[in-house]
């Protein structure tokens, strides 16, 4: 074994035991489904392992385990079952995720929120596609201003803090204009400054999100807009983060 792969192995076990000592000291309360035939890992060890391939950027799971081959780990769970229960624990993790962001929510007083399309399948399927529809929510035919296509999918809404903490994320219809998330926010948020992009104008929201919870929406203005208002440099960069988020976001989705 060379010495390269010998010290990969290493990290990724070194960070596998912190994260999940981490976890267990803060989410060791919350429970998951009950199973009849108790899995070799545990689902909470199955989480932790999963930040840990986020946390070393692997993007798959060949290279997830290529890594943990000979290793304790390899042992404990087979690549055949382990996307299959990472997706099954999808509300089990998402309330360690809110632990997790209650946890460090303290620690910033700034938030952004933005919007990102999600495309479930190419235009030329998307007639005969039937895959993440149900009879309440159904995907649609949208536009990406950002990259200037169209897609057939969803919206990804998303409110993260200045240090890329993920405080809440939903999904909508592509119909729904983003504005409309705002509603959502003063429930979620308070005594704060959220920023955004042009997208989220609306003077009946800024004054209802001051009033009601105290947050302070600020929004740069349209080139049209009579009087101007730009958002300062470090709070567009800071504003950057939430879209090297969306990625993750989107590939942990049930």
């Amino acid at each position: 074994m060379s010495y390269k792969r010998l010290n990969t192995m290493n990290n990724l076990i070194q960070n596998y035991e912190l994260i999940l000592k981490e976890l267990t000291n803060l989410c060791s309360h919350i429970t998951s489904f009950k199973q009849i035939r108790q899995p070799k890992l545990s689902d909470l060890e199955l989480v932790a392992l999963n930040l840990t391939a986020e946390y070393m950027s692997y993007n798959s799971e060949l290279q997830l385990f290529r890594v943990i081959k000979d290793t304790y780990l390899d042992a404990k769970i087979e690549r055949s079952v382990y996307n299959k229960r990472r997706r099954k624990l999808f509300d089990y993790t998402e309330k360690i995720r809110q632990r997790l962001s209650e946890k460090f929510s303290h620690l910033s007083n700034l938030f952004i929120i933005d919007s990102t399309p999600v495309e479930i399948c190419k235009m030329s399927r998307a007639k005969r596609s039937s895959i993440c529809s149900t009879e309440k929510i159904k995907p649609e035919f949208g536009y990406c201003a950002a990259t200037k296509t169209h897609y057939f999918g969803y919206k990804l809404h998303a409110i993260c803090d200045e240090n890329a903490v993920v405080h809440s994320f939903d999904f909508t219809p592509v119909g729904v204009h983003d504005v409309n998330y705002l509603k959502d926010v003063k429930y979620a948020l308070s005594s704060c400054e959220l920023t955004s992009d042009k997208g989220y104008i609306s003077a009946d929201y800024q004054v209802d999100l001051f009033n009601q919870s105290q947050i302070k929406l600020s929004v740069p203005t349209r080139n049209n807009q009579l009087v101007r208002v730009e958002l300062s440099k470090p709070k567009r960069r800071k504003r950057k983060r939430i879209e090297t988020l969306f990625p993750s976001l989107k590939d942990n989705s049930p």
